[in-house]
């Protein structure tokens, strides 16, 4: 029989055991029991991160002048279309102008040319008709020669006068023919002085920058009055049609996020407000997480970055505004629904 001794032992190791037992369950925040039978993960995972926006550096591409007008500041909203800045355009317009009168001349050398190519087919029209008489002066003369009754010095006159009509034919053909490639010269003048023209007026709309799309400006890099050379940054601008949150992943947990998965996005700035987003990437290869983590033990986790497009239609959601984002997890085989 079990000695009273050996049952208050028994009683004060289950006692000692379930203490253990409910020290663990508040250490990991879990039901021990579940914990030691491999009870499935969470069903979501919560991500944290800044909004990011797509952005574009805008700057003067071929000129260079002075900025006369810089009408927006940092954070201002500007629609697409919208002059973002213009540069002294002086120059750029007399180069219009220089091109547009080139254009006019070759034009009147186009009408010339025409006019002289009229002429000299007329020139050939009578050099023909001149022709076609010294062969019929020639035939008089040579068949009257025959008979006697034209003297061989009469005859050999005709004859050079057809020969000499003959030339002359030959060589206002001739004048004719570069008349006409005159014209084709003349055509394709114009179509090179009509390019000036038109790269002359692409110059000087490069003069002023315009925002390509709607957006915001988050930087400016130029002032009023600041000589800019080509390409140089004027303003940077972001497209709130277009944002996404940068997170990371766990290795263990990244098995089980696909991609094009939707994904619900909150905001402190918007509390118990949800944003659509669908997850448009997933790197194919581990990182360290990124140094901004403080934690010895956190900052020597591998992860995988990923990217969230977020819908945005009302431009609520601004680049740096803190956001998580709560993706549900999948199983092997499971397909992950909408959160």
């Amino acid at each position: 029989m079990v000695s009273m001794m050996d049952r208050r032992k028994s009683i004060a190791i289950g006692v000692a055991g379930l203490a253990v037992l409910a020290v663990l369950a508040a250490w990991f925040g879990r039901p021990v029991i579940g914990w030691f039978s491999g009870d499935r993960a969470p069903a979501t995972l919560i991500l944290s991160g800044n909004i990011e926006a797509h952005e574009s550096v805008l700057g003067f591409k071929t000129v260079q002048s002075r900025i006369v007008n810089l009408p927006f500041d940092e954070g201002q909203w500007v629609k697409q279309g919208t002059l973002i800045a213009r540069v002294d355009d002086a120059d750029y317009r007399q180069d219009v102008s220089i091109s547009a009168a080139a254009l006019e001349v070759q034009r009147r050398q186009l009408d010339s040319s025409e006019q002289t190519f009229e002429a000299a087919k007329k020139t050939v029209i009578s050099d023909e008709a001149d022709l076609a008489q010294r062969k019929l002066d020639l035939g008089r003369d040579q068949a009257l020669w025959k008979h006697g009754y034209t003297p061989t010095e009469t005859r050999d006159q005709a004859a050079t006068a057809l020969a000499q009509s003959a030339a002359v034919l030959d060589r206002d053909e001739a004048l004719a023919q570069v008349a006409e490639r005159n014209i084709d010269l003349a055509k394709a003048n114009i179509q090179s002085a009509d390019d000036s023209l038109a790269l002359a007026r692409i110059v000087l709309d490069y003069t002023q920058l315009t925002a390509p799309f709607d957006g915001v400006i988050l930087v400016r890099q130029a002032e009023l009055g600041e000589v800019v050379a080509p390409g140089s940054p004027i303003v940077t601008i972001a497209d709130l049609d277009h944002v996404w949150l940068r997170a990371y992943v766990n290795e263990p947990d990244i098995s089980k996020i696909r991609f094009g998965q939707t994904v619900a996005v909150t905001t402190d700035t918007y509390p118990g407000k949800k944003y659509q987003g669908r997850i448009s990437f997933i790197s194919s290869s581990a990182e360290f997480t990124p140094k901004s983590v403080e934690t010895h033990a956190e900052r020597v986790t591998l992860v995988y970055r990923i990217k969230i497009d977020i819908d945005n239609p009302t431009h609520e959601l601004v680049p740096g505004m803190p956001a998580d984002a709560q993706i549900q997890l999948v199983q092997s085989g499971q397909t992950p629904g909408k959160p």
